[in-house]
């Protein structure tokens, strides 16, 4: 367990570029090339995270800025998924989640039950965050391994079911995003975008980035699009003039630099892809597969990230309104690109149908994240996690309110 460990020390960025390098050579690459591959691929996802910071570095405070403005008081506080992912690793099922989630993929792969090689290791995490609120409603370590375990089987269908219209929505040949949180809402996601498609008049309304600058030209141009957004949302934040343009300026940046920094990442990829399909080929019979990556190279898209700003406004209103609701949306808010990454291609970047349909799944998130905040904060204080000042209940958007965590947990509970 201590080698398990010390990878996740090291972090994604330096964790993936060694993994990359281990199963190229694995795959026939020479080792100079697979050593170039994993190192550009990790320079790609430190950039990613460089504009990823900027997003939650900005986006975060405005929404907090918001709640405060609208005066909001709710009694469990949104802890913000580092606090989430801190709980998951430190809970008894977090320190087998590792070699269980590796044991998971590579039977599914020699019984052909998936063509996802996993290699994002790191979030494994919200398979153990799900073994850890099993362990905790249940009182049983072996149910909450086994659903943990049944959450990464899972996950690796769904990338291997949505990967065809990522890879053409996203332009990332040989991809798939077996994420625990955002692969959560394709099911969802799916049927409510069918319903939408009979509902006259707006089954018509379609806004995405593209139809937009062919409309209204510059104004529809991602990055100025970026700019729009950022002061819409600064001004719903009462930010003055000054922090308003900064905001506005940094939504540009992200609209701009984050696809730039997604193809870095896939100039170290596509070696390692056709590397993989050749190696297949040759040993299978040309079966292929998919490399699995983290969803944070969907969320730069700017249908992602539109409706993720627009969504920002609309959680913190749902949070005031839903009856039944306590939980205070904070740390998460910057999360939720995450939570439409994967729907965006569905809707096959329609802003709209993104908006309605995120609108819907935090409306019932914000009710998972109350029903399962007790079992958060134990499982929080099993992990001796220390809870913010004054805050006796926790949750999370991410991963508190994912609705596949919460289903495996409501079934895990019967069985226990």
């Amino acid at each position: 367990m201590g080698v398990f460990k010390y990878l996740l020390d090291l972090g994604a960025t330096v964790m993936l570029p060694i993994i990359i390098f281990v199963l190229g050579v694995a795959l026939g690459q020479k080792p100079g090339k697979a050593f170039r591959s994993g190192v550009v691929i990790g320079i790609g996802f430190v950039g990613i995270g460089l504009v990823l910071g900027v997003l939650v570095g900005n986006l975060g405070p405005a929404a907090q800025a918001m709640v405060k403005r609208l005066g909001i008081e709710l009694t469990v506080v949104d802890v913000g998924w580092p606090a989430a992912a801190a709980i998951a690793f430190a809970s008894r099922a977090g320190a087998l989640i590792i070699p269980l989630g590796l044991a998971v993929n590579i039977a599914m792969l020699l019984g052909r039950a998936t063509r996802t090689v996993n290699v994002d290791i790191w979030n494994f995490w919200h398979f153990a965050f799900t073994g850890a609120l099993v362990t905790a409603a249940t009182g049983r370590l072996w149910l909450g391994v086994l659903a943990a375990a049944a959450n990464a089987a899972i996950v690796l269908k769904l990338g291997d079911w949505t990967a065809p219209m990522i890879q053409d929505f996203y332009g990332i040949p040989g991809i798939s995003l077996p994420h625990g949180f955002s692969a959560a809402y394709v099911p969802i996601a799916l049927p409510l975008d069918r319903v939408i498609d009979r509902i006259p008049c707006i089954n018509k309304i379609s806004i995405d980035p593209e139809s937009i600058q062919e409309r209204y030209g510059i104004v529809g141009d991602p990055t100025v699009l970026g700019v729009i957004l950022g002061l819409i949302l600064g001004v719903l934040a009462g930010y003055d003039v000054k922090r308003a343009l900064n905001l506005s300026i940094s939504m540009a940046a992200v609209m701009f630099l984050m696809p730039r920094m997604v193809k870095v990442l896939m100039e170290g990829l596509i070696p390692v892809s056709e590397a993989a399909r050749e190696f297949m080929q040759k040993r299978f019979g040309g079966r292929s597969f998919y490399i699995g990556l983290d969803s944070a190279i969907a969320v730069g898209h700017p249908a992602a990230i539109a409706t993720a700003i627009i969504l920002v406004p609309i959680t913190i209103v749902l949070a005031a309104v839903i009856p039944g609701n306590r939980v205070l949306p904070f740390g998460d808010l910057a999360t939720i690109p995450f939570m439409v990454a994967m729907v965006a291609p569905i809707v096959r970047g329609n802003v709209f149908r993104s908006v309605v349909i995120g609108a819907v799944v935090i409306g019932v998130g914000l009710l998972i994240a109350t029903n399962v905040a007790a079992l958060h904060t134990q499982a929080a204080i099993e992990a001796q996690f220390t809870l913010p000042e004054g805050a006796t209940l926790i949750s999370s958007i991410c991963d508190g309110a994912n609705p596949l965590t919460w289903l495996l947990m409501k079934i895990a509970s019967l069985l226990g």
